[in-house]
């Protein structure tokens, strides 16, 4: 083996070294929404639910928010009970559609859930504040059975399909531009009534 073959092969080495460190990098900066930990608790009328997400957008887009690109994202929560004969009985379901934006006149990030609106000095307290559920009325107490298990599943996404047309082909191609979500599932049996 020759010299120039030595070196070429060193070359690609380095250049393969590179691109996995640059693939690695770009996952890093890439967003993410963790669930927490989440809980049914009674309510007057059936079962709440409380919640908490870890929320990570990533340099990118919180770059575009910061520039005035509104973020939409989608808090869903379902309930089932498992059937031996046939697929699991959908018992109650919840799906909320928040928009986070920045108002440069105010210098304030506004969280909105359909009419309402709540400002924000920060990213952080905006995003703080979207990843915490408390007391969200799930399911009746009609539509359970005490002693049944059911389960359940939640899970808080960015929407990509209401960015801005550019930024969705971004968001496909692009890794900066995902948020990976993931969903959380557990079991749930509600207490016999006193």
């Amino acid at each position: 083996m020759g010299r120039e073959a030595m070196v070429a092969n060193i070359l690609r080495g380095l250049r393969l070294a590179l691109l996995c460190l640059a693939c690695g990098i770009g996952a890093a900066l890439a967003g993410g929404i963790e669930p927490r930990h989440a809980t049914l608790v009674a309510d007057e009328r059936g079962q709440a639910l409380n919640a908490e997400f870890a929320i990570e957008l990533g340099h990118r887009l919180e770059d575009a928010v910061g520039r005035g690109v509104p973020l939409h994202f989608r808090f869903e929560f379902e309930l089932t009970r498992k059937r031996w004969y046939w697929a699991d009985e959908h018992v109650a379901g919840r799906v909320l559609n928040y928009r986070l934006s920045y108002h440069a006149l105010t210098r304030q990030y506004r969280l909105s859930l359909g009419s309402l609106h709540q400002n924000h000095d920060s990213l952080a307290e905006a995003l703080q504040m979207l990843g915490r559920i408390a007391r969200l009325h799930v399911v009746d107490r009609t539509d359970l059975i005490p002693g049944e298990t059911y389960r359940a599943a939640l899970r808080l996404s960015l929407d990509h399909a209401q960015l801005p047309k550019p930024l969705q082909v971004d968001a496909l191609a692009d890794s900066e531009w995902r948020v990976e979500a993931k969903t959380l599932r557990w079991e749930f049996v509600p207490p016999a009534e006193k």
